[in-house]
């Protein structure tokens, strides 16, 4: 082969690679073109377009009275596109971004005027269509910036976005902040209302459809949302604002006074199982608590003498015993195996109605042991079939479990049967422990607690829920009875008489419990204080169990949880009228003695009295009398006179006060109480900023 034919050869092959290549890459080309096509265009949307989720208004938690115990509220981060129809023209722009610079640093006050415009030009220099001005801005912050210049041009022309979130808020703060819980969806965290009604409360995301420019940002392709969100439902809960509020006062001022770790309280309505208040706290450091658990109805604990009451009603519904019965409690001391049961004193011979008044260990320990040592299945059986081993199933997360032993159980031994007749060797939450007492109080039924009421959506009622009965009675009538009896005992001649109260009857049951620490046993001596009962004792409307932890200043059950039975169940009986007497049939008749009145303003006194239901008379100035009802409360009215002295005697201090001042005199006041005297003469005409000395008692 000569050269040349070799030269041609190599040409004529390179040229067929190259055609070949050409063609393998049209037929690639083609290939992607229309038969991977749709594909590909797919993923590259997927790259530079996609769909978000836009959150949707989160519903509001409702106390019973209509309170707002959690709602959401709008926060907004403010973008601008710097390229906005209303500002594409550099002279439009730069004429008026001096101006909205001004404005923002003087709204926001975070960077100069300076700062502000700099920033803006440099944006806008490089096209930015989604400039970050601020973030978490209100809503009533978001309506000022609108106004601004360059933004009053208008939704689209001005570039304004404002992004829309929705911030949690609780209007009462810490108030029962652990009953209206929280959700961490991310971390699985479901607490509280929140997380066991989150599927309502949450509602139904939007869609919004969003692109990536440079930068990696990803800004919303329309300003409007293309799938707008549904906002949750509502939820009324059972909480009434006031009595929790009632309720942490006098549980933290307790928890403080007694130095302890931790406490609850939760007060239920009888009737219903509705829960108006619990209140959990935590001591954070010194003489500061906080809310951190839930120790009403997540922490499973011995109740100590608190359970007798279970005892008792298993010995009396089952013939054992009866409150007349004698028991020989000798000088406060039973031995049982490996263990000897101690009273606080000795008490000798007890009928089993004072036994459980005075909260003798030895006493019910006793009838326990002998009545159910050959047969302690009876008894374990018994306190079973009173549903004190099984969960509440409440309508918020977290319940802790409960524990009554059998003789099946691995840790059973000799001492379990007498442990546990007064609160040992057992687990149980404060509130399954008050939803026992509860059915005491409710002649035997037990229901469910009650946490939440209604769901409601945009007004409309989506579900409503009512007490669900456990039992319909969980011993006979006759014990129950005697039962209550034994709790209103208490009160009068027993561990609780010193938070009797002179208005209204109570019925309860104190309990000191040694806290076992779990590395020594019980060698700590770390002790849990409890009261558990009912008000009023004849007609039960409200049922309370007060736990407290480790209080260092004491730890009986009757001097550091019981006064907060007491204060609470005085607030209570306080604010609730339908406690009360019905005051629409009070009748003054005879010789029924006034209530006591002050001389003061005609208006307000009436006021008074007419919430009371009682028709007034009263006494003019002038001297006629004016009567609503013959037998009505008679009272004077005082004309006040600029410049003449008034008559103050019998007045009380504010009123004796308003008086004088309002005469143009100066009050000097000795004492407390009453006027008894005063040192100017009543209606002497004197030069006003004459100085009258009052005297009260």
């Amino acid at each position: 082969m000569n050269i040349r034919a070799d030269i041609l050869f190599r040409a004529y092959l390179s040229f067929g690679l190259i055609v070949l290549i050409a063609i393998a890459v049209l037929a690639k080309l083609f290939h992607l073109q229309y038969v991977e096509g749709e594909e590909w265009r797919d993923m590259a949307d997927s790259l530079s377009t996609r769909y978000v989720d836009v959150e949707a208004v989160r519903g509001n938690i409702y106390s019973a009275d209509g309170s707002l115990l959690a709602t959401s509220v709008p926060e907004y981060d403010l973008r601008m596109d710097l390229l906005a129809p209303g500002i594409q023209e550099d002279d439009v722009f730069y004429a008026k971004v001096d101006s909205l610079a001004a404005k923002l640093s003087a709204f926001f006050g975070d960077k100069s005027t300076a700062q502000y415009s700099r920033l803006l030009k440099h944006a806008r220099a490089n096209g930015n269509r989604y400039y970050l001005i601020k973030r978490d801005v209100g809503h009533q912050e978001l309506k000022t910036v609108r106004e601004f210049p360059v933004f009053n041009l208008g939704k689209y022309k001005g570039g304004l976005i404002a992004e829309r979130k929705n911030k949690r808020i609780l209007p009462f703060t810490n108030l029962a902040a652990r009953t209206i819980g929280y959700k961490v969806p991310a971390e699985n965290i479901h607490v509280g209302l929140e997380g066991a009604y989150g599927e309502f409360i949450d509602g139904q995301s939007g869609k919004r459809l969003v692109q990536r420019i440079a930068g990696g940002v990803w800004m919303p392709v329309n300003r409007e949302i293309e799938v707008a969100p549904v906002d949750g439902s509502d939820i009324i809960s059972t909480i009434d604002v006031n009595m929790q509020d009632m309720a942490q006062r006098a549980l933290e001022k307790q928890l403080i006074a007694s130095n302890a770790d931790n406490g609850c309280v939760i007060l239920m309505e009888v009737a219903t199982g509705e829960i108006r208040a619990v209140a959990n706290f935590t001591r954070d450091s010194e003489g500061v608590y906080r809310e951190k658990f839930n120790y009403a109805i997540a922490q499973s604990a011995e109740p100590g003498s608190t359970f007798k009451l279970a005892s008792y009603l298993v010995a009396l519904e089952d013939g054992k015993i009866d409150t007349n019965t004698v028991v020989e409690t000798g000088n406060g001391t039973y031995q049982v195996p490996g263990h000897t049961i101690r009273d606080t004193h000795a008490y000798g011979t007890l009928t089993v109605k004072q036994a459980f008044e005075l909260s003798s260990n030895v006493a019910i320990t006793k009838i326990i042991n002998t009545a159910y040592r050959n047969s302690p299945a009876a008894f374990t059986k018994a306190l079973r079939g009173l549903h004190l081993n099984e969960e509440l199933q409440l309508q918020i997360p977290g319940e802790g479990k409960p524990l009554i032993k059998t003789p099946e159980s691995k840790s059973w031994s000799k001492l379990s049967l007498p442990q546990m007749a007064y609160g040992y060797e057992l687990l149980m939450t404060p509130l399954q422990m008050l939803t026992f007492y509860n059915a005491v109080a409710n002649d035997g039924k037990m229901i469910a607690p009650l946490f939440v009421k209604e769901i409601r959506h945009l007004g409309n009622t989506v579900e409503h829920f009512d007490a669900r009965v456990i039992d319909e009675q969980i011993a006979s009538e006759n014990t129950i009875n005697k039962l209550q009896e034994m709790l209103a005992g208490v009160m009068i001649e027993g561990t609780g008489k010193r938070l009797r109260s002179p208005n209204y009857s109570m019925a309860g049951k104190t309990g000191t419990a040694q806290m076992a620490d779990g590395a020594s046993g019980y060698g700590a001596r770390r002790y849990q204080s409890s009261f558990a009962g009912y008000f009023p004792a004849d007609n039960p409307k409200y049922s309370m169990i007060v736990v407290i932890r480790n209080p260092r200043n004491g730890y009986y059950g009757a001097s550091i949880a019981g006064p907060v039975f007491r204060e609470l169940a005085d607030m209570v009986y306080a604010n609730d009228l339908d406690m009360h007497d019905n005051f629409d049939q009070l009748r003054l008749v005879g010789n029924t003695g006034l209530p006591p009145t002050l001389k003061g303003s005609t208006s307000a006194t009436r006021k008074v009295f007419d919430a009371f239901g009682m028709k007034t008379m009263y006494a003019s100035a002038g001297g006629t009398q004016h009567i609503d009802t013959v037998k009505g409360i008679p009272f004077a009215d005082e004309a006040i006179t600029e410049g003449t002295v008034p008559d103050v005697k019998g007045m009380g201090l504010i009123d004796a006060l308003y008086a004088i001042e309002n005469s143009g005199y100066q009050a000097k006041v000795t004492g407390k109480g009453r006027v008894v005297a005063q040192s100017l003469l009543p209606g002497q005409r004197l030069k006003t900023g004459t100085s009258i000395s009052i005297e009260l008692k």
